[in-house]
């Protein structure tokens, strides 16, 4: 809770230190799976979830934007193996993007994302366990991001792929080179308030 008290204490300092500074909202789908390596598991599959947040860019200087965001999101994967299963991680990331934003309004953006894990679920045959303890609190990984925005309506839309950089499964549990690292491809729609 600390963490998010923060991120919105920075976000309404820096948003009353310049007037060019915007806040939005924005929520979408997410396509999500976990890039495995490893003997134990086969046929890892992709999965449909959500993610929602808030976001703030920040004017750095012609066109380049500075853009924290705090977003909630759904990951994990799915099985294709003879039993039927899905992984259900939930997240708090905080992506921290550099933006550059055309005239026009398309714009490209990449930067690391910070990701705390808020729970973690597999789901077998309609039964729920919780694996928490089998799983590392902590990702980190690289957002690549297009989009569009709408400049005389402040709406848009953007498109994501972010990959995962560390190991999803706690070391305490993983057997010796198994991995898993979230991959996710996220679309959404977003809006900017004016102010």
């Amino acid at each position: 809770m600390k963490i998010i008290f923060v991120f919105i204490l920075v976000m309404g300092i820096t948003y009353g230190s310049n007037a060019q500074t915007r806040l939005g909202v924005k929520a979408g789908y997410s396509k999500v799976n976990l890039n495995y390596s490893g003997q134990a598991i086969n046929d890892i599959g992709t999965r449909s979830d959500f993610n929602a947040g808030i976001f703030v860019s920040l004017p750095l200087f012609d066109h380049f934007y500075l853009q924290p965001e705090m977003m909630y999101s759904g990951q994990g994967s799915g099985f294709t193996d003879s039993i039927p299963a899905q992984a259900n991680y939930n997240y708090l990331n905080f992506p921290f993007l550099f933006k550059y934003q055309h005239p026009a309004g398309l714009f490209a953006e990449t930067g690391p994302q910070i990701g705390f894990q808020l729970s973690a679920h597999l789901k077998v045959n309609g039964q729920s366990v919780d694996i928490q303890d089998h799983t590392q609190l902590l990702d980190i990984s690289w957002a690549f991001g297009l989009g569009y925005k709408i400049p005389v309506l402040n709406l848009g839309i953007d498109a994501r792929y972010n990959l995962g950089l560390t190991n999803t499964i706690n070391t305490s549990y993983a057997l010796a080179s198994e991995t898993a690292k979230n991959s996710v491809f996220q679309i959404d729609l977003f809006y900017e308030f004016k102010m």
